[in-house]
């Protein structure tokens, strides 16, 4: 049977776009000051799962909340079952924005929000893919189950609880619409590392407080310090304009409370990318460490300046490791943390490591840093996945990719980690294409109308293609 799946999608081109603008305004960043029994990761997340739930039974789908940690609905008859790994949650959305990140706007043919290309727009767009193979009423052999989680962007707890308490076998194969196209059938590993520092001070500066950072799995946008020191603003203001005009950075200095903030601007970024970024934490250090500082303060921003800048495949760390299918390790200092009156202060490492290296391997050179107290583990890992490229679910998703933009597939592994390995036989497919722009986790965040159409048809085909 021939379908004609663009087409398709063009008749609903104002539904689709109706649809991801209402979930698109629903601030679901995780807030877990607002958390409780009801509300596992804040009131946001559940809002945008019920909101998605309620869209999927206006459509005749039969849907299951699995205590508002995540939810599914299911299409189709069969033994098989092919998953669907969406996610409904996303990052802080940070300082920086031409337009209002929750309310969703078009210029010139890019729809900006938070959550437009990571991982609402996707979303919309596979659950379209879907919802026309059900409105055709084509015939299908399998089953498939739509899942949609509320704490990717965090630990994944949302999929341990689901998988905990959804009372079903996992599904046979599946892929998450959270990545790129044409395919990612490999994902590095990922660990925080957390290396803990005292408090102490000395010399003639004195470093009160240092925060940079949202999340671990972002580039910090920005930082702040505050500190005392006898020497004058004008001078300050001298050495700061000095470096900042060196190192094309902005900065903000003020003198207050006998004291200064300073706040020095980066670029955020993917944490899984950090060279696409500019790291405002380690540059802040980087200033900071010219100066008298001593003690536990100098420890950190001397690691921080001289170490952890610009240092994303961890040579100057002695993690450094590639292996040629999966390629090298990446860190990204992500989160800052230095108080006076705290005696245990931070900072967390985000690694993506290939096969060939591990959590405790990299946690034994940490170890060795001078200024280090200690070196701890986040309680979420992820190890190295990896699906053959000769894998049915692999090779039918790469010929309808291939149909669909004329472009050869090819294999690609990737440092960021997606539902799609939730499943010994998943991967991550589109919707981002060869030629977008990736602002993930960045400030105006957005996707190309255009290319959300396309992806919708391509995730159609395909999905038929898979249960057909």
């Amino acid at each position: 049977m021939f379908v004609d799946f663009q087409k398709e999608v063009d008749k609903r081109r104002g539904d689709i776009l109706a649809d991801l603008f209402r979930i698109l305004q629903i601030n679901s960043e995780r807030d877990d000051s607002k958390a409780d029994k009801k509300h596992p990761f804040g009131p946001g997340p559940v809002q945008a799962l019920e909101h998605f739930l309620k869209m999927a039974e206006r459509d005749g789908y039969e849907t299951k909340n699995v205590n508002n940690y995540a939810g599914h609905f299911e299409y189709g008859q069969g033994d098989e079952v092919l998953g669907i790994f969406a996610h409904l949650d996303v990052v802080p959305a940070g300082s920086g924005w031409k337009t209002s990140p929750y309310l969703p706007e078009i210029i010139n043919g890019k729809l900006y929000a938070r959550g437009a290309s990571d991982d609402k727009g996707p979303t919309i767009a596979c659950y379209y893919g879907l919802k026309i193979i059900k409105e055709l009423g084509l015939p299908v052999s399998k089953k498939v189950r739509f899942v949609v989680g509320t704490d990717e962007e965090s630990g994944w707890a949302d999929m341990a609880y689901y998988f905990e308490h959804v009372d079903m076998p996992e599904p046979d194969f599946g892929f998450s619409p959270d990545a790129y196209f044409p395919i990612i059938n490999g994902e590095k590993g990922n660990i925080t590392e957390y290396l803990h520092f005292g408090n102490s001070n000395g010399g003639t500066f004195t470093l009160k407080s240092f925060k940079g950072g949202l999340r671990e799995n972002m580039v910090p946008e920005s930082a702040t310090a505050v500190f005392s020191a006898t020497i004058r603003l004008a001078e300050l203001q001298e050495s700061l304009a000095a470096f900042t005009e060196q190192h094309a950075l902005t900065a903000d200095l003020k003198e207050e409370a006998g004291g200064f903030v300073l706040t020095l601007h980066g670029k955020s970024a993917h944490g899984s990318t950090p060279e696409a970024g500019i790291n405002g934490a380690t540059y802040l250090a980087r200033f900071l460490s010219q100066f008298d500082f001593a003690g536990d303060a100098k420890a950190y921003l001397d690691l921080a300046a001289n170490v952890l800048l610009d240092d994303h495949a961890g040579e100057k760390l002695g993690v450094a490791y590639r292996d040629e299918k999966m390629g090298s390790v990446s860190m990204n200092p992500g989160v800052f943390s230095f108080d006076s009156q705290s005696e245990d202060n931070s900072i967390a490492l985000n690694f993506r490591y290939p096969q060939g290296t591990d959590a405790q391997t990299i946690k034994a050179s940490l170890e060795q840093l001078s200024g280090v107290r200690e070196v701890t583990l986040s309680e979420h890992e992820q190890k190295p996945h990896y699906v053959p490229m000769d894998d049915p679910l692999v090779a039918t998703l790469l010929a309808v990719y291939e149909k669909h933009t004329g472009d050869k597939g090819h294999e690609w592994v990737i440092g960021g980690g997606t539902f799609g390995r939730l499943l010994k036989r998943g991967v991550a497919f589109g919707a981002m294409f060869p030629h977008s722009t990736d602002t993930m986790h960045q400030a105006n965040e957005f996707i190309e109308v255009d290319d959300l159409y396309k992806a919708a048809a391509i995730y159609a085909e395909a999905i038929y293609e898979l249960i057909k």
